[in-house]
């Protein structure tokens, strides 16, 4: 048989996308297509659920002896590579999967690794330079959103790829033998053949329906548009936006006399353009610090339950169980307390000795269950008294303190510490890391001798580990 005659297929997807389904689809195609197929996949353990390769390898019947089809995929032998997120694209390139012979279709969307979420700054690898490779290393690459595609048509994102692989026209089969293949297979045939349909017309170049997206920071309530008229008013443009957000996520965190301190805040950093748009945004962050009254607030509220719903795709009638990991250290709830009782236990020695091992492990919280979403849905009505908790007036002062340094440096010192609240972040340890790496620099700060270019030095050598082992080498320089 001619060595052009054999295809070569590697679908590389994360767990549970439904990679093993598009292979048998594909082993399907060829089978029913004259050809002998053959599909094979070899499980990750890495990081997420685990990215698999299955690979399909598949000749035209009528050879003189029976093929001999290989279990793996081989680097610069691959016809084509599908993958299901872009990382696992730039994971096919770097692999030596993807030549100048080979069609890549993959989607363009991210499912983030735990080490991007994690990072102390922005972990996220870059999507433009796998983007760019898969351009240039690629005979041919197709790339869209099948996740976001997979969401409108209420389907999945196999079928999405499914379709997008017809569309490209690098098999020898007509568009209806692909859509029997999903037919036979027996499963949610309606979703499915709509999501390939929409992967089909996709990868031919056709534009899909883009609704028009609702503003996220339009006003709702009468004290959100007067705060809006307020920005409008007193505020530069470059500000605006990212006041308005500001505005708006601190009455969902607190109230309307909340987002009234924020903009008064922001008021006395004077007029620069370019200072207020950095404050705004950073300024917003912290006033909005995650205590355990907000951990709470958001892991019971009804529009998270339904994304979860969405997410899994369950249908009307299916029970959805949701158990959460969560780790209250005593600090995290003393500082939830009454200001004088908080402060009161945590400088006791002998009541952190008794309280202590009581939060030393964390918990599997299963909020969908009455016990925990009561127990949980009652902390975050504490919302109403966050204002005498201890960690309100800890974090009232923090702020006062930064907003004070702002103000007395210069333009671009008082820039760049307004930036150094990137390192302030989550809760629990990751919190206490990001605060005492800020404390850090403020310190040395405070010494004296150091100027907008060393702070930026400093911020960023305190976002490369969370160990604080760059930021220690760069204050000893």
């Amino acid at each position: 048989m001619p060595e052009r005659a054999r295809i070569t297929i590697a679908v590389l997807g994360l767990g549970g996308q439904g990679g093993g389904v598009l292979a048998d689809w594909i082993v399907q195609l060829g089978e029913r297509g004259a050809h002998v197929a053959q599909g094979t996949s070899v499980p990750g353990v890495a990081q997420r659920t685990g990215a698999t390769v299955y690979y399909v390898e598949m000749i035209p019947k009528g050879g003189t002896g029976a093929p001999v089809l290989a279990l793996t995929p081989v680097p610069g032998d691959v016809d084509i590579v599908v993958a299901s997120e872009l990382m696992e694209a730039g994971r096919a390139i770097l692999r030596g999967f993807v030549t100048s012979r080979t069609t890549l279709i993959g989607s363009t969307h991210r499912v983030y690794a735990i080490a991007e979420k994690s990072a102390m700054g922005d972990g996220r690898a870059s999507t433009e330079r796998i983007l760019a490779a898969a351009g240039e290393r690629a005979g041919r690459f197709i790339g869209f959103d099948m996740d976001a595609v997979a969401e409108r048509t209420g389907s999945v994102i196999s079928s999405v790829l499914f379709g997008a692989l017809a569309g490209s026209g690098a098999l020898p089969f007509p568009r209806t033998a692909f859509e029997d293949a999903i037919r036979a297979g027996g499963k949610a045939v309606e979703a499915n053949l709509r999501g390939f349909a929409a992967g089909f017309d996709a990868a031919r170049g056709k534009p899909e329906p883009k609704p028009e997206a609702p503003d996220a920071t339009a006003p709702t309530s009468e004290a959100g548009r007067a705060l809006a008229a307020r920005i409008d008013a007193d505020f530069p443009r470059e500000a605006r936006f990212l006041a308005r957000e500001g505005v708006r996520r601190l009455m969902d965190y607190q109230d309307a006399d909340y987002a009234v301190l924020y903009l008064d805040r922001l008021d006395s950093l004077g007029s620069d353009p370019v200072l207020l748009a950095e404050a705004a945004r950073h300024l917003a962050l912290w006033m909005s610090y995650e205590d355990t009254i907000r951990v709470a607030d958001l892991k019971v509220r009804a529009s998270r339950f339904a994304r979860v719903r969405g997410e899994v795709r369950a249908k009307d009638g299916q029970i959805v169980q949701l158990t959460e990991y969560m780790h209250p250290r005593l600090e995290e709830v003393c500082e939830t307390l009454p200001a004088g009782i908080g402060r009161r236990i945590l400088a006791s020695e002998r009541w952190s000795r008794r309280l202590e091992p009581l939060f030393a492990k964390g918990r599997h919280v299963e909020t969908t269950g009455l016990r925990w979403f009561l127990m949980l849905s009652l902390l975050a009505g504490w919302r109403r008294w966050r204002r005498g908790t201890l960690r309100y007036q800890m974090e009232q002062a923090r702020i006062e303190d930064w907003l004070a340094l702002i103000r007395a440096a210069d333009a671009d010192a008082a820039i760049e510490l307004a930036r150094c609240q990137r390192l302030i972040k989550g809760y629990g340890e990751t919190f206490a890391r990001g605060l005492g790496n800020y404390a850090r620099i403020v310190e040395r700060w405070r010494a004296g001798g150091l100027d907008a270019a060393g702070l930026r030095r400093l911020r960023e050598a305190a976002l490369a580990d969370e160990d604080g082992v760059a930021l220690g080498e760069a204050l000893a320089s």
